[in-house]
């Protein structure tokens, strides 16, 4: 047995990031799809979570990414209030030169053998267009085009979502829920990150964009040419007089090397897996740093996902996704009485939801 599979196995059985009901290894061979589906929890109804298409360095690395996306789409639908558990999926490979319809249709007739358990949806690498394909081998896809039957591009609500976690954000640290004149920082503006700058700057806010793609921040700069941009992450949350840092690209934005030189108040984007390890929500704390939970905050995505399976209503989800202001509130409290961080509040409140489901 190899070193990455007893990894695998270690991380799945003995770990504390593990405790997952089932993971598929997919390939199909013909096409060159290389997938991993899994199931972390269907405690309030089938595991609902989207598909990352991804250049992972290495199986090992992906394993590892679909086991915490998915944990974290548990507690994640657990917060939004919804009647699903949480699942994810990773196809390995670089969605630019890999993805072809003879692959999605692959990845759809693995979907479609879980006979439900897993819903499917959008992620990093992953576009409507690409659900569509999905949908015609596996029912169980949402995110498709309205065209289709589907909801759309759920990057949208993301994004609101995102804003509703940074007003309470404010108005939990400065007693008031507006953005004016504040400077928000935000590291990615790819799908859901161009989408939150707009919400930011009609909202009065100063923003800051960084992302590793150049196209992406020259279509902020040439519709608001009063952004500002830096060269990176790094340059980013350095920027003096940042009030608010907005991670919405990948996961692990908050570190050792990070943390100690960021110089926000507030950190609230839309990336999922913020936290590089357990012990930096801690250290935020230490700094007097407010943290809103990731997946609480992003939770407009799935919220809408959830929503098309029983006939998309748009002002219906939106009204779903601004409770995420009341419930990041409701978080921060939960945190003060309880003398523990954010993360770990939201953390205990998905818990109980999940354990209440499995006792019923």
């Amino acid at each position: 047995m190899t070193d990455v599979t007893n990894g695998v196995l270690h991380t799945l059985f003995h770990s504390d990031q593990g405790g997952h009901e089932q993971v598929v290894l997919c390939q199909d061979r013909s096409s060159g799809l290389k997938a991993v589906i899994a199931i972390h929890s269907t405690a309030l109804g089938p595991a609902l979570g989207g598909t990352r298409f991804y250049p992972y360095a290495s199986e090992e690395e992906a394993v590892a990414d679909a086991l915490n996306l998915s944990r974290g789409m548990s507690y994640k639908n657990a917060m939004a209030g919804l009647d699903h558990g949480g699942g994810k999926a990773v196809i390995i490979g670089d969605p630019e030169t890999l993805k072809s319809e003879e692959l999605l249709l692959a990845y759809g007739r693995f979907v479609a053998s879980l006979g439900g358990r897993y819903v499917t949806a959008c992620d990093v690498g992953t576009y409507v267009a690409d659900m569509d394909v999905v949908a015609r081998e596996c029912r169980w896809t949402t995110g498709r085009s309205p065209e289709n039957g589907g909801a759309g591009d759920s990057s949208v609500l993301t994004a609101f979502g995102v804003f509703q976690g940074m007003r309470a954000s404010a108005q939990h640290l400065w007693g008031d829920p507006t953005l004016r004149g504040r400077t928000v920082g935000v590291a990615g503006v790819g799908k859901v990150g161009h989408h939150l700058v707009q919400h930011l700057i009609q909202d009065g806010a100063e923003v800051v964009i960084t992302d590793v793609r150049e196209e992406s921040v020259r279509h902020i700069t040439d519709r608001y040419p009063f952004v500002r941009s830096v060269a990176d992450t790094e340059s980013l949350i350095r920027v003096e007089g940042l009030d608010i840092y907005a991670p919405c690209a990948l996961g692990g934005a908050l570190g050792d090397d990070s943390v100690p030189v960021l110089t926000a108040k507030i950190v609230c984007g839309a990336a999922n897996n913020q936290l590089a390890h357990p012990g930096v929500e801690k250290d935020l704390a230490d700094r007097g740093i407010l943290y809103a939970p990731d997946y609480v905050v992003n939770a407009g995505g799935v919220i809408q996902v959830a929503d098309e399976l029983h006939g998309f209503d748009f002002e219906r989800c939106r009204a779903k996704a601004a409770k995420i202001f009341d419930t990041t509130l409701a978080i921060f409290a939960r945190a003060k009485e309880d003398g523990i961080p954010p993360a770990a509040a939201a953390d205990r409140i998905a818990e109980q939801r999940m354990a209440e489901a499995r006792r019923v």
